[in-house]
């Protein structure tokens, strides 16, 4: 996790968007002192979260901008001042308590599925995928309210924290762990990783054994920054991964830019690719460019035998998805991974 600083515009207004801001923000909430918010055209007084509710609903049910829209809240007669996109956060907060909950206590755990070499069938790796212990709330519904609370930045830094925890217990040493993040967390590669690498010494991971890959969620729109990151990640001896290649904005021509030492391809290309001449023309185009930049290549999202060894025979290094295993929090055994694939295929 990276906080951003704070930006103090004068000595009456705080403009705050980070983790810094939200944390606070919860803690506020959940003090049920509301004492005042008001603005030019609206003043009113809470008691507690359900009358602030009712204020917020009404003005985003009337197409008031909540980005916009100016406030104030006071606490235990301390007034703090927020300004702009205040209301807005306001509102994501006081409607997504059970998401903050799990995001900010820490509720949280790392599904691992396997990842498979295509020709051998042996077991190449995991990815680490991040679940909420209650199972009540998707990795979407997770990321998607971190992101509106300006809390990106704090969960990102926790999925890494869980995964490599759960690495150093779970998943012996040899085998590869895909650990995903957020580009958009990291406006410092050099101090923004420092804990995740701190992290890796503490848990004893060997640092060849972590890849971290872009997430599919990322709009890659500065190609120097990421590339900067993944520098940042080699030079401490790990590998970097570019996800979802084929789709949105990881792009063929991206994936020359950045040369990641691996390519996850879109499980789109992968769906029935045995059946499609243009996804096998898509997908022999992506072997040609690994093996000419010395990338390897992942097929995400093999949900059939057939997709397994057509993606195999197009000379696609490493496989992944329901077929071989789903995510779970206790994976099959090794060889139990093993003796499954070579009966199924």
């Amino acid at each position: 996790m990276c906080f951003q600083p704070l930006k103090i515009l004068n000595s009456a207004y705080l403009f705050i968007q980070s983790e810094t801001f939200s944390l606070k923000l919860i803690h506020i909430l959940n003090s049920l002192q509301f004492t005042e918010s008001s603005s030019s055209v609206y003043k009113r007084e809470y008691t507690s979260k359900n009358e602030l509710k009712e204020i917020l609903s009404f003005l985003h049910s009337e197409g008031i901008s909540l980005h916009t829209y100016p406030a104030s809240i006071s606490r235990q007669n301390t007034p703090v001042f927020y300004k702009d996109q205040t209301l807005y956060t306001i509102y994501n907060h006081t409607f997504h308590e059970g998401i903050l909950h799990i995001i900010t206590s820490g509720d949280l755990e790392s599904h691992l599925q396997p990842i498979v070499h295509l020709q051998s069938s042996e077991l190449y790796g995991f990815e680490s995928l991040l679940r909420d212990m209650s199972g009540q709330y998707s990795p979407y519904q997770l990321f998607d309210t971190a992101q509106k609370t300006n809390l990106h930045s704090f969960l990102d830094k926790r999925a890494r924290e869980v995964a490599i925890k759960s690495r150093g217990s779970l998943v012996p040493k040899g085998i590869k762990s895909f650990i995903n993040f957020l580009p958009s967390t990291i406006y410092s590669p050099e101090h923004c990783l420092e804990h995740t690498f701190k992290l890796v010494e503490k848990h004893k991971v060997s640092p060849d054994d972590l890849v971290f890959e872009v997430v599919e969620s990322e709009k890659i729109e500065d190609i120097d920054h990421l590339l900067n990151i993944f520098q940042v990640y080699r030079k401490n001896g790990m590998k970097v991964a570019l996800d979802d290649v084929g789709s949105g904005f990881a792009t063929l021509e991206t994936l020359k830019l950045l040369q990641p030492d691996y390519a996850k391809i879109d499980r789109a290309y992968i769906s029935y690719c045995d059946q499609s001449k243009e996804k096998e023309n898509f997908l022999k185009e992506i072997v040609a460019i690994g093996n000419e930049y010395g990338i390897s290549i992942l097929a995400e999202g093999i949900e059939r035998k057939e997709e397994l060894e057509f993606s195999r025979d197009l000379g696609i290094q490493y496989g992944q998805g329901y077929y071989i295993e789903k995510p779970s929090l206790s994976p099959l055994l090794l060889k139990q991974i093993n003796m499954k694939l070579q009966v199924t295929s």
